[in-house]
């Protein structure tokens, strides 16, 4: 589409007659053009004939056309492009989820009905990377070994569909935090400092893996990647068993200390989920933490024409010089009749 970024300048299109219907005409002075009685009566009516009309006419054409095309370059006409998204620079945001065997345990309830620890997780970080508009959001996943799911995006919607499509014991029943961390650094690193966000979920401890959580979480310090740590599972509680009402811990193998240790390391925060609505509040504080950027830009690309009517004008006014400097008919035949 083509449209006009200066549209007040077409207001300046009268000016000229304006200015010529306003001002006197300049006085010819003791310098004007010497009367000659007879000239008429010498050369007939080439003095005033068609011809010096015509050219007369030609002239006011040319000058008013240049003018408009001067104009209309003034008012900067450009050809404005369909909508592109210019990259916003958000976060940077990886979440590692733990998909154990042991987050299929059934500690939490949803509507009153025993439900289980990564069908929650699944909805409660669902709207978390909903919500994160404006930012890359990544998705690691692990167990006996951690695996990228979704490199850094901006397509929130794509990694929600991923997430929930993971099921537990994936890829085994064991907790690999150390390897959650180094995946998803690696993934981090490269991207500018300001604004990279590890959130870890996990229901245990690691047991499994190449790499050990505290020298991870040393690798992110350095780096200058803070990380969040969640540790899902409910309290100790009274359920029925074989031999009678028992109190059982269902969280007793979650290793709070070395996820303390990890988010204090790396200047985040650790955070204790119990129920729905615990882990809930997790992600919104996570959200106040590391406030989200906003929807990205959208702009129009533009390519100015202004030189084309400005270039058409140039032209035209050469054209317009070169019949101001060519001698008419008339001046033509003084030659003669003088040689």
């Amino acid at each position: 589409m083509i449209t006009f970024l200066w549209p007040l300048a077409f207001l300046a299109l009268p000016l000229p007659f304006i200015l010529r219907f306003f001002l006197k005409p300049a006085d010819p002075g003791v310098s004007g053009a010497l009367r000659v009685p007879f000239f008429k009566s010498v050369f007939g009516a080439a003095a005033g004939g068609a011809g010096t009309e015509n050219r007369s006419a030609w002239k006011l054409v040319l000058a008013s056309l240049i003018w408009v095309l001067l104009v209309t370059a003034l008012a900067r006409p450009a050809f404005v492009g369909p909508e592109v998204p210019l990259p916003a620079e958000g976060r940077d945001v990886m979440l590692a989820i733990d998909l154990s065997g042991s987050m299929d345990e059934q500690d939490f309830e949803v509507g009153g009905r025993p439900s289980t620890r990564l069908h929650v997780v699944k909805s409660t970080a669902d709207t978390f990377i909903e919500s994160r508009k404006g930012d890359r959001v990544g998705l690691v996943l692990f167990s006996d070994r951690a695996y990228l799911q979704a490199p850094l995006t901006f397509d929130r919607d794509a990694v929600r569909d991923l997430l929930d499509e993971a099921e537990v014991g994936l890829t085994g029943q064991k907790t690999a935090i150390g390897d959650a961390i180094a995946i998803s650094l690696k993934r981090l690193k490269d991207r500018p400092e300001n604004g990279r966000v590890l959130v870890l979920l996990t229901d245990g401890a690691n047991n499994s893996g190449v790499m050990e959580p505290l020298k991870a979480a040393t690798l992110a310090q350095e780096l200058g990647i803070k990380i969040y740590t969640i540790g899902v599972g409910a309290n100790s509680m009274m359920v029925d068993t074989g031999y009678g009402r028992q109190l059982v811990n269902p969280s007793a193998d979650l290793d709070e200390g070395v996820l303390t240790e990890i988010a204090d390391m790396t200047g985040g925060k650790y955070f204790r989920a119990t129920d729905v609505s615990g882990l809930a509040t997790v992600y919104r504080e996570i959200d106040r933490l590391e406030p989200v950027a906003g929807e990205p830009v959208h702009i129009r690309p533009e390519i100015a024409l202004y030189y084309w009517p400005a270039g058409v004008a140039l032209v035209l006014a050469g054209l317009f010089a070169l019949i101001l400097i060519t001698p008419t008919p008339l001046s033509r035949r003084h030659g003669a009749v003088g040689g």
